[in-house]
This record gives C-alpha cells, sequence and structure tokens, in this order.
C-alpha cells in the first residue's frame, strides 16, 4: 500500500550520472531518427502530390500504413523481423522504426506544406517562363519551408516522447536504464519520477528553443 513505502531519492542522487547517460542517448537515437526520417518524409510528401497516380497510391500506402500501426508493433517488425535476417542490432532497429515512423508523419506535413501555397504562385512562376521544377524549388519550397519549420519542430519533440518505446526491444536509453535501476533498487516512484521530470526538461526547452524561431520568423515575414 501507498501509506506503507518509503521514498528514498538517495537513489536518484546516487545514480545522476546513469540519468544522464540515459537522456544524451534519447537525444542522440530521436535526433539520428529525425535525420533519416526526413528524407522520407520529403520523398514520399512529394509522392502524395504527385501526377503520377501509381506514385500517389505507393506513397498513400507508406503514410496511412505507419500511421495506422502502432510504434510498439512496428519496433517488433522491424527488430524481430527484420533486424533477423540483416542482423540489426536493438540500437539501429530502434533508429530505422523510429525514422519509418516519424518519416509518414513529415510527410503528412510536408505535403501540406506544399499545399499551403497558393496554386496561383505555380501559374505565375510558369507564366514567367519558369519550369516545373525551377518554380517549385525558387517559388513554392521556400514558402512551403516556412510553413513546415514549426509542425517538423514539434514533431521532434514527440519523437523524443515515442523513443522510450525502445526499450521494448533493448534500446538503450533512458527509460531502459531507468528500468535497470528500479530491478536493483526497487524504488520505482522515484525513479520514474525522475525520468518524467527529465523528458519534460528536454521537451520543455526544445520548446522554447521552437517558439524562439517562430518569433523570429515572424518578424522577417513583417
Amino acid at each position: 500500500m501507498m501509506k506503507d513505502y518509503n521514498f528514498d531519492w538517495s537513489v536518484v542522487w546516487e545514480n545522476y550520472d546513469v540519468f544522464i547517460e540515459g537522456a544524451l542517448l534519447t537525444l542522440e537515437i530521436s535526433a539520428i531518427s529525425l535525420l533519416l526520417s526526413l528524407p522520407l518524409g520529403i520523398i514520399f510528401g512529394f509522392g502524395r502530390i504527385a501526377k503520377n497516380g501509381f506514385i500517389r497510391f505507393i506513397a498513400g500506402a507508406y503514410v496511412e500504413i505507419m500511421r495506422g500501426v502502432p510504434l510498439l508493433v512496428l519496433l517488433m517488425w522491424i527488430y524481430f523481423g527484420l533486424g533477423g535476417l540483416l542482423g540489426l542490432s536493438s540500437y539501429w532497429g530502434s533508429i530505422i522504426s523510429l525514422a519509418l515512423f516519424e518519416g509518414a508523419f513529415l510527410a503528412e506535413i510536408f505535403r501540406s506544406g506544399v499545399q499551403a501555397v497558393p496554386k496561383g504562385q505555380m501559374e505565375a512562376a510558369r507564366s514567367a517562363g519558369m519550369s516545373s521544377y525551377q518554380a517549385m524549388r525558387y517559388i513554392i519550397l521556400p514558402q512551403a519551408i516556412r510553413r513546415i519549420l514549426p509542425p517538423t519542430a514539434s514533431q521532434f519533440i514527440m519523437l523524443i516522447k515515442d523513443s522510450s518505446l525502445v526499450s521494448i526491444i533493448a534500446g538503450v536509453d533512458l527509460t531502459l536504464k531507468a528500468k535497470n535501476l528500479v530491478s536493483s533498487s526497487f524504488k520505482a516512484l522515484e525513479i520514474w519520477t525522475a525520468v518524467a521530470v527529465i523528458y519534460f526538461i528536454m521537451t520543455f526547452t526544445l520548446s522554447l528553443i521552437i517558439r524562439y524561431f517562430e518569433k523570429r520568423m515572424m518578424k522577417n515575414e513583417q
């Protein structure tokens, strides 16, 4: 019972280095996953608005499957399925799973950002003698990037929290470090409270950074 539980916060202070190492590993896994998911988001985002129906179908299938399958299941498929064939470690199995999962959401962010630019912009560029590629590169994309940066940054925050699931396949991160400490100390409430605080610090700090750059972008557009 809760009233019989003896709190001992010393387990947190004595293992602060474990929490720091776990937090850094979480940020590392999340950052690499985001870098790998960006090209996926761009490719499949363009695929979603391609004129070719087959390309749109493939891109749409990827987006809907990845968004419809729980990340936990995807981790199992990649690590125990694909990982068994290719010999993936839990580290790379975690990163590939997160990148594939995140890529689907970034594809939708990218698609909506491009489509949010008025169609008249493309028509005006073509009328001025630009090719479709030139119009996309010099007219559409610069405007789309300003629209997609804030939701992309917010998605990174979600990715950090989602990365806690990699401990299911023995991916070494903050959550797995905490599980190991709980197993050895039996101080679950203290350890998981510390983990919650660390995740909050990481995500809140990133939120402040995002808000700063959003304000800078708004000032530049005025």
